[in-house]
């Protein structure tokens, strides 16, 4: 089922509910019975794009950046985690498509479970097509993943502005590697390390010691940082 978006005047479509065939491999992965990790596929597209970005502390710590398009998560696993400085790029693995619920996930996925370890939500909000043409927000986006030349605009509690994604070459060809690059724009900032600055989650205000040890949020979910 199709939905009808709104950005800055422009109608936008967008999938509906993301099918089973999207989130096989996702769901081919987990054991639902284990991890607190949504299942998904159930609920529908908001009127905006949303993104989110995890910071993912697994076998290696990293950041999980998640940008919904046709009913899923695009995801892109970032070692280093997003950088405001346009003079860097940093590295994104590509991985597996996630469903839409995953963006409120943050927890501790057991040992043993693939990608075990803790998981907050570091940052979260809208996006959109970052391009600077006319285009279509969704069918823009679309070209752009499909050509390894995705150009986005956040809107999010910490990150904001203009990025791209450029695919690389290197890597195997079922998980490419892509190259995550800030914009220069009005919200770069070179020579930060916003990583650094932000230790605590955009939706619960907790360190990933008190996920970890299961400790009650220090503010209600969908407060604002």
């Amino acid at each position: 089922m199709k939905t009808e978006r709104r950005n800055g005047g422009k109608a936008e479509r967008g999938e509906g509910l993301a099918t089973g065939k999207q989130l096989a491999e996702y769901r081919r992965k987990r054991d639902f019975g284990r991890t607190a990790e949504p299942r998904g596929g159930r609920r529908r597209a908001a009127r905006k794009l949303q993104y989110v970005i995890q910071k993912h502390a697994a076998s290696h710590l990293h950041y999980d950046l998640r940008l919904e398009l046709d009913g899923v998560m695009k995801s892109w696993a970032v070692p280093k985690g997003p950088s405001l400085d346009p003079s860097v790029k940093r590295l994104a693995m590509e991985v597996e498509d996630h469903p839409i619920e995953y963006n409120q996930f943050e927890g501790t996925i057991p040992k043993g479970e693939y990608g075990g370890g803790t998981v907050m939500v570091w940052d979260r909000g809208t996006y959109t097509y970052g391009g600077e043409d006319d285009a279509e927000p969704v069918e823009a986006l679309r070209r752009g993943y499909q050509k390894g030349d995705f150009k986005f605009r956040l809107d999010g509690d910490r990150l904001k502005g203009s990025w791209v994604l450029v695919r690389t070459r290197r890597g195997d060809p079922r998980r490419p590697q892509w190259l995550l690059i800030k914009h220069r724009d009005d919200s770069a900032e070179p020579g930060s390390e916003v990583v650094e600055e932000y230790q605590t989650s955009a939706a619960t205000g907790r360190t990933m010691d008190e996920i970890a040890a299961g400790r009650k949020p220090r503010r209600r979910r969908g407060a604002r940082t």
